[in-house]
């Protein structure tokens, strides 16, 4: 038997205090439909917990706890700031201050609460690994771990504000280091725990107290060379000083021995998201996609990940944080989405249509709830169909409601509560063979050295080989696979191409590629804070 269903139709305006997110559901309109009696049901999820329980635990959860993929702080500040993303003001929705629309237009300041949140964010990481190494009681190899993953924080502060305080002790204040000298130290501790002085092309690693043995949720010898290899990539951005050659070392170092796999076709997981009503949702995801599902904790592509878990390891909210309020009929969503985040159009089409990786990257067209009605949306005046557009009509003040591509590429599954179950992975096959191939590429003045390892990511996209590839298509293919993965803008700082001018967006001077340093850091330093210069 059928029943009436009165499904009701809100709208929400989004109220902000700082960097949070609150919702006030407003009453818009009403929808009669036709729906079986019984409400869809979902059974418990298995998904990766929060990771393996041990004496690292604390130190190991700030990797949720430093925005890593959630919004208001590190994840946003550096999406935001790109060509990737915009959060839109959608009149008196999303316009808290006008932070997000500053982090677009590169107008921030020092007083922007994001940025000021993410060193925050990263300086209480480190704060808990301090704590883990003094306490002592830690083996061999759960020091080394814990060093790299402080390493790991200090890293961020170096990509994002370059002269920031080393702080390896509780209670002390040291000096304002130089980037060079930040940098020198995340090295160090890296090459440390690796039980080398160097990367070369016959490093031993048989004295590391590092394990070889993969384990996604903690620090082992790929993954400290993989985020090696990231640092060294970016070397002469932060120093001056080129590291391409030890980049492309490390990266092929983890490649060659690791054991890990770039999935393809031949790898598969349930698609959790599947509409059974709707026939263009597939039973599987496989390949790429795989990598970014809610079921992706043993996923042989990933090195290291954060683990998150709706129950016991929360921290992840891309479904609330892009998703239009209606979307939560699409997912059978606990909570209702917040409509803020969107690709930018030029993004979105640098894109093949037939790239495997742009179909699991965005949510575009119309959109459908679980029993495959189609979702309206009574507030847009024009066309009551719920459909995302992949152009926005402008970032302020009113952009549109259903304007941009949605972020799809962490994907949802039915039944999601406010937090999602996708580990983040942190180092990946896919960036590592990415690294070599512009490592290699930049050490030698010659951008056909990347096509090898460029076309094995393309293919496995579903996309034909380049036959020439020069660095601007480096940087393009680059884009297409690291989308949502935070290394969008030290992509365009390291190509000269951040401070140039994209839709809403002027060009900028150089002095932005590093964040201001917080005037609230500056003000509590009693003088041991400079600003970085241009603020």
């Amino acid at each position: 038997m059928k029943n009436i269903f009165k499904s009701t139709l809100i709208c929400a305006a989004l109220v902000f205090a700082g960097a949070c997110t609150d919702l006030d559901e407003v009453l818009v309109g009403e929808v009669t439909d036709q729906v079986d009696e019984s409400e869809p049901s979902f059974g418990t999820f298995q998904g990766g917990g929060a990771g393996p329980s041990d004496e690292l635990n604390s130190a190991y959860g700030q990797l949720r706890n430093s925005g890593s993929a959630n919004h208001g702080g590190y994840w946003s500040v550096q999406s935001v700031s790109t060509d990737e993303m915009a959060v839109t003001q959608k009149g008196g929705d999303w316009y808290d201050g006008g932070i997000w629309i500053d982090m677009h237009r590169h107008t921030f300041t020092s007083t922007n609460g994001p940025i000021g949140g993410a060193w925050t964010q990263q300086y209480d990481a480190i704060g808990s690994c301090n704590t883990s190494i003094a306490d002592g009681g830690l083996s061999a190899n759960q020091l080394a771990q814990v060093k790299v993953l402080r390493a790991f924080f200090y890293y961020r502060l170096l990509d994002m504000y370059g002269r920031v305080k080393i702080v390896t002790e509780s209670n002390v204040n040291p000096p304002q280091s130089t980037r060079a000298e930040v940098f020198n130290f995340v090295e160090g501790e890296i090459l440390d725990a690796l039980g080398i002085i160097g990367v070369t092309p016959l490093m031993d690693l048989s004295s590391s107290d590092l394990s070889a043995s993969p384990n996604n949720y903690r620090i082992n010898q790929f993954a400290a060379l993989g985020l090696l290899a990231k640092l060294y990539l970016n070397a002469e951005v932060y120093t001056g000083t080129p590291r391409y050659q030890e980049a492309a070392l490390a990266a092929g170092y983890v490649i060659d021995n690791g054991g890990y796999t770039l999935v393809d076709s031949n790898y598969s997981v349930p698609n959790l998201a599947k509409r059974p009503a709707v026939d263009s949702d597939p039973d599987n995801l496989t390949g790429y996609a795989t990598i970014f599902a809610p079921d992706n904790f043993n996923n042989p592509e990933i090195i290291w990940s954060i683990p998150y878990d709706n129950v016991t390891g929360g921290g992840m909210n891309f479904s609330r944080m892009t998703l239009h309020y209606a979307s939560q009929f699409s997912y059978n969503f606990s909570n209702q989405p917040w409509n803020g985040y969107s690709a930018l159009e030029e993004f979105y089409n640098s894109y093949d249509n037939s790239d495997e990786r742009k179909t699991a990257n965005f949510i575009v067209g119309t959109q459908y709830d679980y029993e495959g009605s189609v979702i309206v949306d009574y507030a847009e005046s024009s066309d009551l169909e719920l459909i995302y557009t992949p152009e926005i009509n402008e970032l302020e003040p009113n952009a549109s409601r259903e304007g941009g591509a949605r972020l799809g590429k962490f994907s949802f599954r039915q039944g999601g509560q406010q937090e999602m179950d996708n580990d983040m992975p942190i180092i990946r096959l896919g960036d590592m063979y990415l690294i070599r191939a512009e490592a290699d590429a930049r050490a030698a003045g010659d951008w056909s050295l990347a096509l090898t390892d460029v076309n094995t990511i393309r293919a496995r996209a579903g996309m034909p080989a380049f036959t020439s590839i020069t660095a601007d298509e480096f940087l393009a293919e680059r884009g297409r696979e690291m989308f949502m993965e935070v290394t969008r803008r030290q992509d365009l700082i390291r190509f000269g191409k951040f401070n140039e001018a994209w839709w809403e967006k002027p060009a900028s001077g150089a002095f932005r590629n590093l964040f201001p340093i917080p005037q609230a850091q500056i003000d509590a330093s009693g003088g041991t804070l400079t600003q970085n210069p241009g603020y």
